[in-house]
């Protein structure tokens, strides 16, 4: 019966699956799913009808014939593999005896930007043109991994660790030709991409027969006084770990500090932006301090102060009314100040100045309070929205400029079935954004008709620490435990690989139970941000 099972498993995954170059993975997890039906035909079905027993399927039977299954996964797994590397040979002799060889690829579709967009835009690919050997694609971005932002607050408030909310590029697109370099200019006349790996590296040009922008987004600080020299932002995993050093920095300082004037300067952190990042941000601040207080016996609690500044009348804006009146309650009566309907004008490194006259002493200000895209967008050919985001059409080509494609943060992509809206620059957007954009470059390189992008929101959700959260499922409101456990679910199932769900789930797990630390990881902790940040990705709700 092994024997038929093998030469079963091995027949399908020939017929259906094929070789594939480099596609290890495609054929053991095919092996191993085929594996799976044997047990159940062989083990559930097979035996009970020849031996004369009913077929129940019941959870004793599959609990008796447990075994079995472990055998018939690790046989379709093994079967898989030597299916694949049969192939390969067959293949590679089939070619040798002809005379032929794989001939290089002739044409390069080649991805600009690290961010979800832009991840999801080359593992589409990679799926669509698994067969393929006549087209390359290529990913460009200046950081060698992909960030989980939803979770940057928990980083920057030492609930987690920087590492376990990143994946590597090489490893979420295994067969995609991935450069870390910083992108410099694009020339859409010669269709080449000039990019340089380092200050101390030549410039290199790379020609593409089709360009995917999705160069996510950076911080528009709108030129104001002192707020891009002084301000810290949340954009990257540098970002997180130097603001979380930051206010242990001062909190260490603070504790020693015989000025009060000093003293409440120290001890006061303002966010800009009561959108999703601001509230998230401030309310992990307020858990982090609180929480590390104990080591620091001469500081009172009555003098922390924490303020989110918000130029709206209420936070969270992209909630329901009742949602964001909930979370703005439940934060007031922890103890955090809002400063509504006022925006940040301008910022020293002793206060923040606010444009209804009030003056904040405080060494902290944290930036969420605007984006725009990244500073190459507006460079290149081509229409262009309001905030300088390229103007794409439904099916996400740029306006006015052959074989280019945009998407995400830095796109203004059209909602085909709300006419004159564009849909929001959310993670769960740009990754359906990045697989249609790839099934429509496909289409092209086939001459078949492209399709436009189409998706509704499926819901929006918030963290307001201490186990609070809000969250709106397809219109449906959820607040306090039930919302933190949905955020936190939701995020955990996204999260790219077991390894990093496992990492995350243990991080909050000794988070429940044990105090964060108060280790400074860098020399000079009390400094704010560089002056030049990198590209965010594209943020995700």
């Amino acid at each position: 019966m092994g024997f038929v099972v093998g030469v079963l498993v091995g027949a399908v995954i020939g017929a259906v699956v094929g070789y594939r170059p480099r596609g290890h993975a495609a054929a053991v997890g095919s092996g191993v799913l085929l594996g799976m039906l044997a047990w159940m035909a062989e083990s559930l079905t097979l035996l009970p009808v020849l031996t004369g027993e009913p077929v129940t399927w019941a959870l004793a039977d599959a609990e008796a014939t447990f075994p079995f299954l472990v055998g018939r996964l690790l046989y379709g797994a093994l079967t898989g593999l030597g299916t694949h590397y049969l192939l390969a040979v067959l293949t590679r002799t089939k070619l040798a005896s002809t005379g032929a060889s794989v001939p290089p690829p002739t044409r390069r579709v080649v991805v600009l930007g690290g961010g979800f967009a832009g991840i999801s835009t080359a593992q589409r690919l990679e799926h669509r043109l698994a067969r393929r050997t006549d087209v390359e694609v290529t990913l460009v971005s200046d950081s060698n991994y992909l960030l989980f932002t939803p979770m940057l607050a928990e980083v920057a408030a030492g609930a987690l660790q920087a590492r376990h909310i990143s994946a590597p590029v090489r490893a979420l697109c295994p067969h995609t030709v991935f450069h870390q370099a910083r992108v410099e200019a694009v020339d859409t006349d010669r269709q080449e991409v000039r990019l340089r790996r380092g200050d101390d590296h030549p410039p290199e040009v790379l020609h593409y027969d089709h360009l995917v922008v999705a160069l996510g987004a950076t911080a528009n600080y709108r030129g104001l006084p002192g707020v891009a020299e002084h301000a810290f932002a949340l954009k990257t995993l540098g970002d997180a770990i130097r603001l979380r050093n930051h206010v242990i920095g001062l909190l260490e300082r603070a504790d020693v500090e015989p000025d009060p004037v000093r003293r409440c300067r120290q001890l006061t952190f303002v966010v800009a932006g009561g959108g999703f990042a601001g509230a998230e941000l401030i309310a992990e601040l307020f858990d982090l301090v609180h929480d590390v207080r104990r080591y620091y016996p001469r500081i009172d609690p009555a003098e922390l102060r924490f303020v989110l500044v918000h130029s709206r009348e209420r936070i969270l804006p992209e909630l329901s009314r009742e949602l964001a009146d909930y979370a703005l309650a439940d934060l007031r009566l922890r103890g955090v100040e809002f400063a509504l309907s006022a925006r940040v004008a301008e910022m020293t490194e002793e206060e923040v100045l606010l444009s209804d006259g009030q003056r904040m002493p405080t060494c902290t200000l944290v930036w969420t309070a605007g984006n725009q895209p990244h500073p190459l967008v507006a460079e290149l050919p081509g229409r262009h929205a309001g905030n300088d985001a390229l103007a794409v059409t439904p099916t996400l080509q740029v306006r006015g400029v052959d074989n280019v494609w945009a998407l995400g943060d830095c796109a203004a992509v059209p909602d085909v079935t709300s006419p004159g809206e564009f849909h929001p620059p959310t993670a769960q957007h740009a990754l359906r954004e990045g697989r249609t954009a790839a099934d429509n470059i496909v289409a092209e390189l086939d001459r078949k008709p492209a399709k436009p992008f189409r998706f509704r929101t499926i819901g929006l959700l918030v963290a307001l620490g201490h186990q609070k959260g809000a969250a709106e499922l397809r219109g449906r409101p959820f607040s306090g435990l039930l919302a933190w456990l949905l955020w936190r679910g939701t995020y955990l199932s996204k999260l790219p690989g077991a390894e990093k769900k496992i990492r995350v789930a243990l991080d909050w797990t000794l988070d429940l139970f044990f105090s964060r630390d108060v280790v400074l990881t860098e020399a000079r902790a009390v400094q704010p941000r560089p002056r030049v940040t990198s590209p965010e990705p594209d943020r995700t709700r």
